[in-house]
C-alpha cells in the first residue's frame, strides 16, 4: 500500500498548488469582471470561484481519507473523495444553469462591455488555468477526486478562451451579443464535461462494478484454482479511486482438510490482487461433495 500512499501524497500536493494559483487569480478576475461589466468574464470568475471551492473540498477529502477506520466507519473515510467529486459535478451543472439564465437576459438587452480590458484579464486567466490544468493533468487518471478538480479547471480554461474571443469581437466590431453568445457556449461545454464525472461518481456511490473489471473473468479465474468446484455471490465494488473490494462464496471439495482452507483463501486473495487489482477480498468457503477425493491444494494459484 506504500506505492498507493505515495501516489495520494503526490495528488494532494498537486491539488494544493492548483488551489493556491486559482484562489489568487479568482480575486483578480472578479474585480476585472465588475469593472468591465462582462458577463463572460464574470461567468468565468464564478466558475473559478467554484474551482476554489472544488479544489479546497478535494484537498479536504484527501485529508479526511487518510484518517484511520473507526467503529462506525470500518472502511475509513475513503468514500468521501468520491462524494467530493460528485459534488464537484453538481456544482459544474449549477454553474451552467446560472450562465444560461444570465445570458438569456443579456440577449434581450445587451449592455456595453469593455472588450479590451476584459480580453486582457481573460488572457491572464487562461495562463493560470493552463498552469493549474498541467499540474492536475498528471494525476487526473489516478483519482476521480482529482479528475473532478481537473474538469473544473478545464472548464475555466474554456471559459477564458470564450471570454477572449468575445472580447476580440466586441472590441473590433462593437457587437455586444458576443458576450452572452460565448457564455452559452461555455455553459454547454461545462455541461458536457460534468456529465461524465457525475456518471462515474454515481456508479461508485451505487457500488457498481469497476469498469476495468469483468466479473465473469474473476469468477472463471477463481473457479480455476485447485479444489474450487463452484463460485457464487460474487460482488466487486470500488471504495475510492485505486482501492477495490470483493466478497465471494466459494464451493470447495469436501475432501479438502480444514488446514488447507487457508491455502485456498490465500490463493484467491493473491489472484484477486495480482490479476484484477482488488485490494480487499473476503472469501466464504463452503463444502461441496463433487465426488473427487484426490484434490490437492497447490501453494501458488499459478
Amino acid at each position: 500500500m506504500s506505492a498507493l500512499s505515495d501516489l495520494r501524497d503526490k495528488n494532494r500536493r498537486s491539488l494544493v498548488l492548483a488551489l493556491t494559483i486559482t484562489a489568487i487569480f479568482f480575486v483578480v478576475e472578479l474585480i476585472g469582471g465588475i469593472l468591465t461589466n462582462s458577463l463572460a468574464l464574470l461567468s468565468d470568475a464564478g466558475h473559478m470561484f467554484t474551482d476554489v471551492l472544488a479544489l479546497g473540498m478535494s484537498v479536504f477529502a484527501m485529508w479526511l481519507a487518510r484518517r484511520p477506520p473507526t467503529k462506525s466507519h470500518t472502511f475509513g473515510y475513503h468514500r468521501f473523495e468520491i462524494f467530493a467529486a460528485f459534488l464537484n459535478g453538481l456544482t459544474l451543472a449549477g454553474i451552467s444553469v446560472y450562465i444560461f439564465f444570465e445570458a438569456y437576459h443579456r440577449f434581450l438587452d445587451p449592455p456595453d462591455v469593455a472588450g479590451l480590458p476584459m480580453m486582457v484579464i481573460a488572457v491572464f486567466g487562461l495562463f493560470v488555468n493552463i498552469a493549474s490544468g498541467y499540474i492536475l493533468h498528471q494525476s487526473k487518471d489516478d483519482s476521480l477526486n482529482v479528475k473532478g478538480a481537473y474538469l473544473h479547471v478545464l472548464g475555466d480554461a474554456l471559459g477564458s478562451i470564450g471570454a477572449i474571443l468575445a472580447g476580440v469581437i466586441m472590441w473590433t466590431t462593437g457587437w455586444m451579443y458576443a458576450d452572452p453568445l460565448f457564455s452559452v457556449i461555455i455553459g454547454i461545454l461545462i455541461v458536457v464535461s460534468s456529465w461524465r464525472l457525475l456518471q462515474d461518481t454515481f456508479h461508485v456511490l451505487m457500488q457498481g462494478t469497476p469498469p476495468d473489471i469483468e466479473p465473469e473473468e474473476v469468477q472463471e479465474a477463481i473457479a480455476g484454482i485447485d479444489c474450487v468446484v463452484g463460485v457464487h455471490d460474487l460482488h466487486i465494488w470500488t471504495l475510492t479511486s485505486g482501492i477495490n473490494a470483493m466478497t465471494v462464496h466459494v464451493n470447495v471439495d469436501e475432501s479438502v482438510s480444514q488446514k488447507l482452507h487457508d491455502d485456498i483463501i490465500r490463493n484467491i486473495r493473491e489472484l484477486a490482487l495480482e490479476m484484477f487489482s482488488i485490494q480487499h477480498t473476503t472469501v466464504q468457503l463452503e463444502l461441496d461433495d463433487n465426488g473427487d477425493h484426490q484434490c490437492i491444494v497447490q501453494a501458488d494459484y499459478q
